[in-house]
């Protein structure tokens, strides 16, 4: 490509180029493209849009690093809002105890409509999906690992209901529009609330209503006084156990991870296109 002829640059999804600038991934390309674009001066007529469906302080750093006398044009509100269509069920559980947890959960939800389970981790979506497979739960899991080939068919198999669970990572599940999604379950709460806001809407879409279960634990108290405002915009009940996670959140430390320990293997050896977890058998009879 001949950067030096460049009339038109658009960056569309600055929220996820973000994700991808912060985690070191996509960094070394990114930063080199700007560079000859910004800081060479390469076609300075050139027309420049930098695009984001949401506005947190990571990207708006990104944009003032690298546009210069920018409009700014806002639709709505920058401020984080949840949709009032959706139920939000906030409970502050252990990390060692989350699986049980999802699996008293899902016997209580799943009737056959879709459920959508976020997870912080490539590495916890495959460990969480093979174990839910093999205690006869129709799970799968979508990631940046996964070809798109497997992606394509992981979507095919939860939008069509053959497979109604499925485990996804943030960016992977960024634009995702799947209608009737019963309810979304963190598993692992996100990073920041921006995500929280983006995860929750995969549900209660199009004037739908959605339930949105959320599993809290004690490395996740510092993000529990601004969880309750949102809440509280939304006119949902904010529970004694995360009021009390609030207070004590100049106490907490600690990071995420250890509560889940996959057991065993299996795979369909004829099944190519699939992978990993998304290739262990169903194990036992369906639980619901």
């Amino acid at each position: 490509m001949m950067i030096k002829n460049l009339s038109f640059h658009s960056n569309s999804r600055g929220s996820c180029i973000t994700v991808l600038w912060v985690s070191l991934k996509f960094t070394k390309f990114l930063y080199f493209l700007l560079s000859c674009i910004f800081f060479l001066q390469i076609r300075p007529d050139r027309q420049t849009l930098y695009w984001s469906a949401t506005w947190p302080r990571e990207v708006e750093t990104l944009a003032r690093q690298f546009l210069h006398n920018a409009y700014k044009v806002s639709i709505g509100s920058s401020d984080l809002k949840a949709n009032q269509s959706i139920n939000q069920v906030i409970e502050v559980v252990r990390e060692v105890d989350k699986y049980h947890r999802l699996i008293r959960l899902l016997n209580e939800v799943m009737d056959g409509s879709r459920v959508l389970i976020f997870m912080e981790t490539k590495k916890g979506c495959d460990q969480v999906t093979k174990q839910l497979r093999m205690d006869g739960w129709p799970a799968l899991s979508i990631h940046g690992d996964k070809n798109q080939s497997e992606r394509d068919w992981v979507l095919s198999e939860f939008k069509s209901g053959r497979n109604p669970i499925m485990t996804a990572t943030d960016v992977a599940a960024r634009g995702l529009d799947v209608k009737d999604i019963k309810c979304v379950i963190n598993y692992d709460f996100p990073s920041n609330l921006e995500d929280y806001i983006h995860r929750i809407g995969r549900t209660g879409r199009a004037g739908a209503k959605g339930t949105a279960y959320s599993f809290l634990t004690d490395s996740n108290a510092k993000f529990a006084r601004e969880l309750i405002k949102i809440l509280q915009e939304a006119g949902q009940v904010v529970c004694p156990a995360l009021s009390d996670l609030a207070r004590s959140a100049a106490a907490s430390h600690g990071g995420s991870g250890g509560g889940f320990r996959s057991r065993g293997r299996g795979g369909y050896g004829s099944r190519s296109l699939i992978s990993g977890s998304n290739n262990v058998p169903i194990g036992g009879r369906r639980p619901w």
